[in-house]
């Protein structure tokens, strides 16, 4: 396995976390019936069926079905059974599981054996690791070489990396359009107003968060909020992660810590730095003072759509959608600005930030299935000519057009046309975004899904999202401290940027150290043990 292949990992809720152990025992029992995945019964090699089979797929249910459609039957649905389905003889039946729900009704699903669809999907890499170690799943190496060679070509070995536990092929990992995550956003209708430039550094934000205080430029009465912050990862990662210093290929393996779905600095040199600059931003009053209360950014948002922040970092394009907090801003603000822009700064001038993996979904086909051959098939199908950019964008005309070879969608689509793709990512699996080719493209078809006042302004933010990314590290096998402590650790990580940023300034080393000793003994230390160990077994290797 390539060493510098970088994972994602998502974190499972403490309820599935605690359904998952109770079902584990059933899991193994149910899914080591079979010991190698076979033809389906009556099939001709490659060929289709003699007789019809059924196909078991799962779906997520985001209870959004239109009037006329359910999630099992509707145009997506059709299309599939028309044209892969009839074909090979094989009917496609879906089974929902609520999006809200997806982890703990997956493992119900796995725990009941014959009941379980062929094929079975999280984006929760703890649960993908779970049952492949407990021999629940289907080795889909063998398969995706007899089936599956369009899969294999769109997917690439770089993101079927990710769908390996102890070097076989368990999972097959969708694939991100882009791995972009986050842009910094300021008010440059106030900058203009001071007659200040676009900050390039942490040093120069610093001045002007402090001239957006003294000097109000919003006129906000005394409501400025000069950096808006949350505990989401969004809001804190870039800044956290520009003070993060170089490291030596060992401190990186070894003292970072994944907790779910980001790796988290808490140990690597310079996150104490971080913090300390967090907390004399807070002091100076130029953060809002009930960030740590925030945790689903509604706040955040209300505090840009109303005018009262002067700058702060989200998710690259979060703020551009239709009725989003830009949008309000303009509505309610007359003549307010917001720019993208990269500030933070590490000490070697580069504008550090994370990245995504390049998968997303883990997509799997449990050992009791008797139709793995037509699962790789359908995932194939999938992968294969025009059929996932017809699932992903509908009919020519319709629900969309081409504009430079890029499809766009239809303004005012007929209600028909927009009832037909309402579930489009939950049945292109294999895919997470809209995949046309390469990335520049992926990129500019987000860009022109926006709305048009804001298209330029998306396509910045999306460079800046690409530039200087951090990737995730991964090992050669899982961490299981990492899955067993992820979800105390990770209140924890929160609970220390939250207290050390409000401390007072002479109480903030002994509140950071009091707190990472307390990270320590709650699992840091048995993840620090463990990843020192298997960094040690990938050298002598």
């Amino acid at each position: 396995m390539t060493r510098n292949i970088m994972k994602k990992r998502f974190m499972a809720s403490k309820a599935s976390m605690v359904a998952l152990m109770v079902v584990s025992t059933l899991l193994f029992s149910a899914c080591s019936s079979k010991s190698a995945p076979n033809a389906a019964e009556g099939t001709n090699g490659g060929d289709a069926p003699a007789k019809q089979v059924t196909l078991k797929v799962e779906v997520f249910d985001r209870g959004n079905s239109p009037a006329g459609s359910t999630i099992t039957d509707n145009y997506l649905t059709k299309f599939v059974q028309e044209n892969f389905g009839a074909s090979n003889n094989i009917k496609v039946e879906y089974v929902p599981v609520p999006r809200s729900e997806e982890v703990a009704k997956l493992n119900v699903l796995m725990a009941s054996g014959n009941n379980v669809p062929d094929i079975v999907f999280t984006y929760d890499p703890n649960t993908f690791n779970r049952y492949a170690k407990q021999g629940g799943l289907t080795d889909l190496g063998p398969l995706l070489d007899e089936y599956g060679q369009e899969l294999k070509t769109f997917l690439g070995d770089e993101v079927l990396e990710y769908g390996k536990f102890e070097g076989t092929q368990f999972a097959i990992p969708a694939k991100r359009s882009n791995t972009g995550k986050y842009a910094s956003f300021i008010r440059q209708d106030w900058l203009n107003k001071l007659n200040m430039p676009v900050p390039k550094t942490t040093e120069e934000l610093y001045e002007t968060l402090k001239a957006f205080k003294e000097k109000d430029p919003g006129e906000t009465g005394g409501q400025v909020i000069p950096l808006g912050m949350t505990i989401a990862s969004a809001q804190y990662e870039p800044l956290i992660w520009s003070f993060i210093k170089p490291m030596t290929e060992e401190q990186q393996y070894t003292l970072t810590q994944q907790l779910g779905s980001n790796d988290y600095p808490i140990l690597l040199p310079g996150f104490k730095e971080s913090l300390q600059f967090m907390n004399k931003l807070y002091n100076e009053g130029l953060i809002n003072k009930d960030f740590g209360l925030d945790k689903d950014k509604k706040k955040l948002g209300e505090d840009i759509s109303t005018g009262k922040i002067g700058f702060f970092s989200e998710d690259d394009v979060n703020i551009y959608y239709q009725d989003g907090s830009y949008d309000l801003l303009q509505k309610n603000v007359k003549g307010a600005e917001i720019a993208a822009v990269d500030v933070y700064t590490n000490e070697e001038g580069k504008h550090a930030k994370p990245k995504y993996a390049p998968n997303g979904l883990y997509i799997m086909i449990p050992k009791s299935s008797e139709r793995a051959v037509e699962a790789v098939k359908y995932l194939n199908w999938m992968a294969t000519g025009d059929n996932l950019f017809n699932l992903q964008n509908g009919v020519v005309d319709e629900n969309y057009t081409l504009v430079d070879g890029i499809p766009v969608a239809v303004e005012n689509p007929t209600e028909e046309a927009k009832n037909r793709m309402y579930n489009s990512g939950d049945m292109a699996i294999i895919s997470n975004g809209k995949q046309l080719g390469s990335m520049e493209k992926n990129l500019k078809a987000r860009a022109l899904a926006m709305p048009k006042q804001f298209q330029e302004q998306v396509a910045v933010a999306q460079e800046i999202a690409n530039a200087d990314t951090i990737p995730l590290v991964m090992l050669d096998r899982p961490i299981e401290a990492q899955t067993k402590y992820a979800t105390t650790l990770l209140d924890k990580f929160n609970e220390i940027i939250v207290k050390t940023t409000m401390a007072k300034p002479e109480q903030f080393e002994s509140t950071y150290d009091s707190m990472l000793k307390d990270y320590m003994a709650s699992g840091g230390q048995a993840i620090l043990d463990e990843r020192i160990a298997v960094y040690k077994e990938m050298k002598s290797i």
